[in-house]
């Protein structure tokens, strides 16, 4: 028999998608003051997960890595963790989407930052299998990479996670003041006409997940064009 887990600190909260994790062996915490202090005083990075209660990959990944004991042990001794559920912390939620888009392209649930005790993020994902597979890194691996660039390179991470924050700043202050030009249009196009999948479906490479903006734009440069 099993034996059962006593539950982490999401079990006291409201939110039924954070409950469901409270008997992951990750030490979990809520989006709250005491998650950043702790990270600041043991000077660790930030692991931030962001789902909902009925994403299916939520759940794949929460029973391939969350429920772990060997991720779970990487993420308690080297990482503070954080979950925060969309629908209850929806301001999170659009804040790091757009730090995902802007980084990779592209966004989904679950979301997956890394990122400085001062919130400021140097790794953005979707769904990560646990496990390396055909060229694309797993969470294990990921982890693993980031625990020893913090150990042996803190300085580089921490600049590179400044220059990003300032570069997408500069990039929303840019796209708030300047009128969209045809030629941003028709490179977003061929951008999109590019990594379309003719095989699979889709953009890009997996894990996909349905970006309704993207296919507005194109039914809209359809008709436009």
């Amino acid at each position: 028999m099993t034996k059962k887990r006593k539950p982490n600190r999401l079990i006291k909260e409201k939110s039924p998608y954070l409950k469901q994790h409270a008997y992951n062996p990750v030490d979990w915490y809520p989006w709250c003051k005491e998650a950043f202090e702790k990270a600041k005083k043991e000077n660790k990075p930030i692991f931030l997960s962001i789902g909902y209660s009925t994403c299916h990959w939520c759940h794949v990944m929460e029973k391939e890595s969350f429920e772990d004991e060997e991720i779970a042990e990487i993420l308690n001794k080297y990482f503070v963790s954080i979950k925060v559920d969309r629908e209850e912390r929806p301001d999170i939620d659009a804040f790091y989407m757009g730090v995902c888009q802007a980084m990779t392209g592209s966004g989904g649930w679950p979301l997956t930052i890394i990122m400085t005790p001062d919130k400021e993020p140097f790794f953005a994902g979707t769904y990560i299998p646990k496990e390396s597979f055909f060229g694309r890194a797993g969470l294990r691996e990921i982890l693993l990479t980031v625990k020893e660039l913090w150990k042996k390179d803190r300085e580089k991470v921490l600049n590179t996670a400044k220059y990003l924050v300032k570069a997408l700043q500069e990039a929303e202050k840019e796209k708030a003041e300047a009128p969209l030009k045809e030629e941003v249009i028709h490179r977003a196009f061929a951008e999109l006409h590019s990594s379309y999948d003719e095989h699979f479906g889709g953009f890009g490479n997996a894990p996909k997940f349905p970006v309704p903006h993207n296919l507005m734009f194109l039914g809209r440069y359809y008709f436009r064009y």
